[in-house]
């Protein structure tokens, strides 16, 4: 980690504008993130990392200390992370297929799916690697099951399974990859449908409604919630395509869109680059009390498909804090 060297650098623009911080985290000696594919964090503003390498679950205070770390012998491939208005955190394990509902210290509260026994692909039963969590307001459950079976599913908050949505396709309520959920303070629920470059909105019974389009491969969600502005924070990935590797404004940024889908803010350079002010491949967000942003990324994994000509560095940043100027 020592080759990483601090630059000051301001992205974004208007009211969105940040210092990127790209080693916040202070990793005792030894220890590597590798990807990081979700943060959350709490009302102390303490921020969780959900990372694959040998601390799963990795909590800092707001200085980058590391405070303590849960999931050695839990997770066997981190995705996603929500953090419920009770602080309960919600922990999707696409390896696993597994959804666990966990305390702030890693006890396990409720688990859903069976670890280690996947659904059989497209069949639209849970679970075949799931990727994220949202809560409705009444605390039902909902599960993007993404990877391999393209579908949506509602649970009571007790774990009872309660109606699922979605198949493979690009026309409306169909999937291509849903990534990531999240849900607002009025019920509507919106899913990012990467591969299909979309978030659509549905009402919480899987009704359609709309969609956001102008989006590229959009992988992470954060909205503000309970907000009148809900504003909706979205991570890019890159292009994996070989006819159009290296143009820029393809993924590689966060995207900040208004209750309605338009562009507010981009944040991150046009190129997907290590370089200070850019990212990999933004994977998970989260937004403080104060409206710094954290992002962690899966550059390991985009590196070859990413930049297929170019070797992989030992070391790749995958978490990045934006102190709000």
């Amino acid at each position: 980690m020592a080759d990483l060297v601090e630059q000051e650098v301001i992205v974004g623009s208007g009211e969105f504008r940040y210092r990127f911080v790209d080693n916040w985290a202070k990793l005792p000696k030894g220890w590597q993130f590798l990807d990081v594919s979700a943060v959350a964090v709490d009302k102390q503003d303490q921020v969780y990392v959900f990372n694959r390498g040998g601390h799963p679950m990795i909590i800092f205070d707001r200085d980058g200390n590391v405070v303590s770390t849960w999931g050695e012998n839990i997770f066997k491939r981190p995705h996603g992370l929500h953090m419920g208005p009770d602080e309960s955190i919600y922990c999707t394990d696409d390896g696993d297929h597994t959804v666990r509902k966990c305390t702030l210290d890693g006890k396990v509260l409720l688990e859903l799916g069976t670890p280690g026994q996947p659904a059989p692909a497209l069949s639209g039963d849970p679970f075949n690697r799931c990727t994220h969590t949202a809560l409705s307001p009444e605390n039902d459950i909902y599960v993007s099951d993404g990877y391999q079976n393209t579908r949506v599913h509602k649970y009571s908050s007790a774990g009872k399974l309660l109606l699922s949505w979605g198949e493979s396709g690009s026309e409306r309520g169909q999937f291509s990859n849903p990534h990531n959920i999240c849900c607002d303070a009025e019920g509507w629920v919106y899913v990012a449908d990467r591969e299909n470059n979309r978030v659509q909105v549905f009402d919480g019974n899987g009704k359609y409604e709309t969609q956001w389009n102008q989006l590229f491969r959009p992988c992470a969600l954060y909205q503000e919630y309970g907000t009148a502005t809900r504003r909706t924070y979205i991570g890019e990935l890159p292009t994996t395509l070989g006819s159009i590797s290296g143009r820029p404004n393809l993924g590689a940024c966060v995207k900040v869109v208004d209750k309605d889908g338009e562009l507010i803010a981009r944040i991150g350079g046009p190129h997907a680059t290590q370089e200070p002010g850019e990212f990999v491949a933004p994977h998970g967000i989260a937004v403080d009390s104060h409206g710094d942003i954290y992002v962690g990324e899966v550059s390991y994994t985009s590196w070859a498909p990413t930049f297929p000509k170019i070797p992989r560095p030992e070391f790749l940043r995958t978490l990045t804090k934006l102190v709000k100027v």
